[in-house]
């Protein structure tokens, strides 16, 4: 019998060492709308992105951390342009969300005081 299991186990791992494995990153937390817009690359598809706003810190004094994404899947984008309209018109939509493989990226202003 542990032969059997040794056997099967081997199968296994040789067959499951060829798949490709990922890291999984997610972030959850709630915050407000902003910047909706749809992107239209020169090559591709247009496709929706959003500012979010997530909050952080306590419910005292709250702070922002301000996550550029991309609108994925057909719910998500159905959901945001439910949302468009509220938020060009500057009111406070407050949402939950989970983002999926965020990346830290440095942006410099290239003109202006800032």
């Amino acid at each position: 019998m542990s032969a059997l299991n040794t056997q099967n186990w081997r199968y296994i791992m040789s067959n499951s060492t060829n798949e490709t494995k990922y890291f999984d990153l997610h972030t959850v937390g709630i915050g407000y709308l902003n910047r909706i817009r749809e992107v239209k690359p020169r090559k591709g598809a247009p496709f929706m992105a959003v500012t979010v706003a997530a909050l952080k810190g306590t419910s005292e004094k709250p702070e922002y951390a301000y996550i550029d994404c991309n609108v994925v899947g057909a719910e998500a984008d159905k959901l945001i342009r439910r949302c468009q309209e509220a938020v060009a018109a500057e009111k406070k939509v407050l949402v939950s969300f989970r983002i999926g493989d965020i990346w830290a990226d440095v942006f410099t202003y290239s003109s202006g005081a800032k």
